[in-house]
């Protein structure tokens, strides 16, 4: 299960998170979204995304499962090969759908991790995730409310959904 929130980065946010946060790394991530042959993942609120970070992952996200977050559901595999999984997925009958590339800086916080994003194509946000189930929702707007957001301000597409409200014509996501 994926707990977390995700907000548009607000000046002076940063600099609130290295103070309460410990910075672990900053890494590249690419994303390939990949979309199913049978079904549309856009309407059944799911995904597949091969990423390359330091690692090859492959992750499954099932449908958000909660008002208030983009909790969901999460499966990730680590592969070995970027390029020959994407060709298996492809042989499957799975198209690739778009791109997402962002830079990240992780913060850890006790048992929380606060990313920050810089997303291309949309700008800066930060990602608030907690261990556990859904019950522990409530530390990641703890968190939220010591950086200065409220429960309001939290943002649930995903960068792909949002990235797709750009292309069909919309000017904010």
């Amino acid at each position: 299960m994926e707990v977390e929130a995700k907000f548009r980065l607000k000046p002076g946010v940063e600099e609130k998170i290295k103070k309460i946060a410990k910075f672990f790394e900053e890494k590249e991530e690419f994303d390939v979204y990949l979309n199913h042959p049978c079904r549309d993942f856009a309407k059944t609120d799911e995904a597949l995304r091969l990423r390359v970070e330091k690692k090859v992952k492959l992750t499954y996200k099932g449908p958000k499962i909660d008002a208030e977050t983009k909790s969901r559901e999460e499966v990730n595999v680590v592969v070995n090969d970027f390029e020959e999984t994407l060709k298996l997925l492809e042989f499957l009958g799975f198209k690739k759908f778009r791109t997402v590339k962002k830079l990240r800086k992780i913060y850890r916080m006790d048992n929380a991790i606060i990313c920050v994003d810089s997303v291309e194509g949309l700008g800066d946000f930060i990602e608030i995730e907690v261990e556990g189930g859904l019950e522990k929702k409530e530390e990641i707007f703890k968190i939220a409310e010591m950086l200065g957001y409220t429960k309001a301000e939290s943002v649930r597409l995903s960068y792909l959904e949002m990235l797709e409200k750009i292309k069909s014509g919309s000017k904010e996501p």
